[in-house]
């Protein structure tokens, strides 16, 4: 494998050195959205150490988070331990309570991690009829498009790593722990599962190797 260049270097030590996290920049738009839907109870798909659960309790009455690795799950059990209307479980979207079903789920950096076109149709059966899903997505470059974003990320990355972090940090906060894996699917193949099994969604490409996508469940 070639050498970085200096550039790519010096980038890679800035942004270990002021961490922040692209899932957090979406959290209000999710959080936005999820609101705009009327919804009162929410299931949140991954929910981390819970970042995204304090939002979304301020503006719907319950939410339940889904969390598979264990520390990171005891990490949100215990933050939430005595605040009313956040249930967390320490358990993934299969573990779920059988037969329930929510206003409104959210998925962050998760679906990349789970069977493609499965894990979309159960995401669909988990909602009520006219309830919302809102899924922050990663993807792999292929298009001219992705990798021009791609290089415009990488450059805006650093920088907004300093203005978010200015301090050093030794190690990524607690939040940033969390098991990670090389997303497997284009946008494009993504878009084509959503066509399939979610007829009507909207999927748009983000900065920092992100995309959204919206769905209402027919009502």
């Amino acid at each position: 494998m070639p050498s970085p260049t200096p550039v790519a270097a010096w980038l890679n030590r800035v942004n270990r050195r002021h961490p922040w996290s692209h899932n957090d920049r979406l959290a209000p738009w999710v959080v936005r959205r999820v609101a705009a839907s009327g919804a009162r109870e929410v299931l949140d798909v991954g929910c981390g150490t819970g970042n995204l659960l304090a939002r979304l309790r301020r503006r719907v009455d319950a939410v339940t988070g889904l969390e598979p690795d264990p520390e990171t799950a005891n990490l949100a059990v215990s933050r939430f331990a005595d605040v009313p209307g956040i249930t967390v479980v320490r358990t993934g979207l299969d573990g779920r309570a059988p037969g329930r079903r929510w206003d409104a789920v959210t998925m962050v950096a998760v679906l990349h991690h789970l069977p493609l076109e499965p894990t979309l149709r159960e995401l669909r059966s988990v909602l009520v009829p006219g309830g919302r899903l809102v899924v922050v997505g990663c993807h792999r470059d292929a298009t001219p498009a992705d990798h021009l974003l791609g290089v415009l990320s990488a450059v805006l990355n650093p920088l907004v790593g300093l203005l978010r972090h200015p301090v050093p940090a030794s190690e990524p906060p607690a939040h940033m722990r969390a098991p990670t894996r090389e997303p497997e699917w284009t946008l494009d193949q993504i878009r084509a599962a959503v066509a399939r099994e979610l007829p009507g969604a909207r999927v748009r490409r983000r900065l920092f190797w992100r995309h959204t996508l919206v769905y209402d469940h027919p009502s």
